[in-house]
């Protein structure tokens, strides 16, 4: 047998290493509560209308194109799976060209990257074509936005609002930096739902924010993820939300918070500077193809590859962050749980950040035990980018695997380009959020299966009833398992541990096993981790961060 290790790491390595992460996290914590908190009046101090989605019988090109789908189809929706960067970046494009009303985008990250350009001169085009851009950001990562962002709020048909802003961005670094330590409540509550809509009509939801790492675009970081494009009756449920939270009491305009404020000179310089930006990269970054012919003129003719089915939109209430309360059940997770607890055959997981605790080994136990495979997928230690994820979920390896669960770990090197969760050569990160029942159920969104999302984090979910899709997914799922792009977790075997103590190595309860250049390779440690992620690792295990995680 042979067994492909990393560099020897020695308990004597690990122990120190911890200790000076932990020094350092307390002279953080010292340091923190030793400034005090920043302070802001309520987002009602501001003049903030109040705004609602353009109606859904609003007369419009793609209400026309959409009329008689929706027709031959009571009572369903069109879906469109988009399975890689590319898509997902053309789509957006494509949406924000084809408003001619109303433009809404609402996610956790909007970058002011290459795409994130791309896409805020989609948004200038559609403002300067007379259609009302509203977009809501989830306190744009704690930093003072650039220039662009804050040129275009300066346009008469943009807003742009910051959903519960944890330190203003009049601030600086360090004061943000201790909001952290003296807020933690505030700050670990995020808004991290993901939402496109254009004029009531066509929605995209699923995992993907607004960045180069989820469109195939970063030369450092690749996000394995995966959206929808969702047309008809269930986008006016998309747009009520996004009313919830735009209305919300904690959604903040951005002139309030940043410090730039812009002339109408100034925003001219700004297209211009966008319009440079999309000549030179619209091509490199394939931003154009969906753009030939009109979204409208597309569905018209049956060429957007939409499949019709019955579905349902479950998302929190801004009330999970404005008031939380212990007695909250997020309904995306409620209705996640309702569907796994009646299925017949398989349940195929997709969760880049997956902490079951004891309850949700419990749970996937219960279906394994009536014969209903459950199979996982999530980041391996060496993929993730949230380590401390992994310090919440790695206890939970062995008693998942004694249950019968099957565990994926994806790989932090892809070899093949190609569409869907597996893709370029870049590190890669797993970043969907999928779920499929028994071939017949797709639930796709920003949820994982985590406390965070459970109680901290508001979460989105479209539950679409279509064996076509679910079957789609299903494959993908069952490409990126594939022990070329993913480690296989199994516990090890009689076999296995002997030949550990022949060769006087520790003894370990599980194994990784993968296919590299043709060959099968085994591990006895988080492959391809290192010793800094181990370590880490294993800080987060001692400190009282599980309900963060």
């Amino acid at each position: 047998m042979q067994w492909h290790t990393e560099q020897k790491q020695t308990a004597t390595q690990l122990k120190r290493a911890i200790r000076s992460a932990r020094h350092f996290f307390l002279l953080c914590c010292t340091s923190a509560f030793l400034t005090a908190c920043a302070t802001k009046p309520p987002a009602t101090a501001f003049d903030r209308p109040i705004t609602h989605a353009l109606s859904p019988t609003e007369n419009t090109p793609l209400r026309a194109a959409l009329e008689p789908l929706e027709a031959a189809h009571p009572g369903e929706s069109g879906f469109r799976v988009l399975s890689s960067g590319t898509d997902a970046l053309q789509m957006r494009i494509a949406l924000a060209r084809a408003a001619t009303k109303t433009l809404d985008m609402q996610y956790y990250i909007a970058n002011e990257d290459t795409t994130g350009k791309l896409l805020l001169g989609a948004a200038l085009y559609a403002a300067d074509h007379g259609v009302r851009v509203r977009m809501l950001v989830d306190d744009l990562n704690f930093k003072d936005i650039d220039r662009i962002m804050a040129g275009l709020n300066s346009h008469s048909n943009i807003e742009i609002r910051v959903f519960n802003p944890f330190g203003s961005a009049r601030e600086g670094v360090f004061e943000r930096t201790t909001n952290v330590f003296t807020q933690i409540g505030h700050f670990t509550r995020r808004m991290h739902n993901k939402a496109m809509i254009a004029d009531n009509q066509l929605a995209i939801v699923g995992g993907r924010n607004l960045g180069d790492e989820y469109f195939n675009a970063s030369e450092v970081l690749q996000f394995r993820d995966i959206d929808v494009l969702a047309a008809g009756p269930i986008t006016a449920d998309v747009s009520a939300s996004f009313d919830d939270y735009w209305n919300s009491s904690v959604a903040y305009p951005l002139g309030v918070l940043n410090k730039q404020k812009f002339d109408r000179e100034e925003l001219d310089q700004t297209r211009d500077d966008l319009r440079k930006h999309w000549r030179t990269n619209a091509d490199p970054y394939n931003a154009k193809p969906l753009n030939a012919t009109p979204l409208a003129t597309q569905i018209a003719g049956k060429q957007l590859g939409l499949t019709w089915a019955q579905a349902e939109f479950e998302a929190d209430q801004p009330e999970k962050i404005e008031s939380p309360s212990p007695d909250y059940v997020s309904p995306p997770m409620k209705r996640l749980g309702e569907l796994m607890k009646d299925a017949h055959k398989d349940f195929l997981v997709v969760s880049p950040y997956f902490v079951p605790h004891d309850a949700g080994v419990t749970a996937l136990g219960t279906l394994t035990h009536r014969g209903v495979r459950v199979a996982i997928l999530t980041n391996s230690l060496a993929a993730t980018d949230a380590v401390a994820v992994q310090a919440g979920y790695s206890p939970f390896r062995v008693p998942l695997l004694q249950q019968g669960v099957e565990l994926y770990e994806f790989k932090p090197r892809q070899d093949t380009p190609t569409a869907g969760i597996a893709g370029s050569r870049s590190r890669a990160s797993l970043h969907a959020k999928t779920y499929v029942i028994d071939r017949r159920i797709l639930v796709i969104g920003s949820m994982n299966l985590d406390p965070r999302s459970a109680h901290l984090n508001t979460e989105l979910a479209l539950v679409i009833h279509s064996p076509e899709l679910a079957a789609q997914v299903a494959d993908i799922f069952a490409t990126a398992t594939a022990p070329e792009r993913s480690y296989r977790v199994t516990l090890a075997d009689g076999a296995q541990l002997a030949y550990l103590r022949s060769i006087g190595a520790p003894l370990s309860p599980l194994v990784w096993t993968d296919v590299e250049d043709g060959t099968r390779r085994t591990y006895i440690f988080d492959p391809q981790a290192g010793l800094y992620r181990n370590a880490l690792t294993g800080l987060f295990s001692l400190l009282p961060v599980n309900a963060e995680l």
